[in-house]
């Protein structure tokens, strides 16, 4: 977008008024970046805003003594590792074929 003084008076009017870049730019009939980037190119900046919501500060829980001794120590855990003395199966071509085919079928 070319910028002639008319439209930098209008932004600048705009944007002091408190008016965002997106309004701004919708009325000018430009982009958002367009506005933003002539908004840095003018060095104009918004003033710091005071929050409109006051937040409320919920302290810290504290945790009870036992749920920190409980935490403290690591709990052994019990891992079953039976072994197995199965050999996979062993397939022919005959039968991996088949199960081929059968597994084209079933998908079709």
């Amino acid at each position: 977008m070319s910028w002639d003084a008319k439209d930098v008076a209008l932004l600048k009017k705009l944007w002091v008024q408190g008016q965002s870049a997106a309004q701004i730019a919708r009325r000018l009939g430009c982009s958002r970046n367009a506005v933003c980037g002539m908004l840095t190119r003018l060095g104009l900046k918004r003033g710091h805003k005071p929050p409109t919501a006051k937040p409320k500060i919920r302290p810290v829980r504290k945790q009870e003594p036992a749920l920190l001794v409980a935490c403290a120590q690591p709990v052994a855990k019990k891992v079953s590792r039976k072994t197995t003395d199965k050999q996979p199966k062993e397939f022919s071509k005959r039968q991996l074929y088949a199960m081929l085919a059968e597994a084209v079928r079933n998908t079709g």
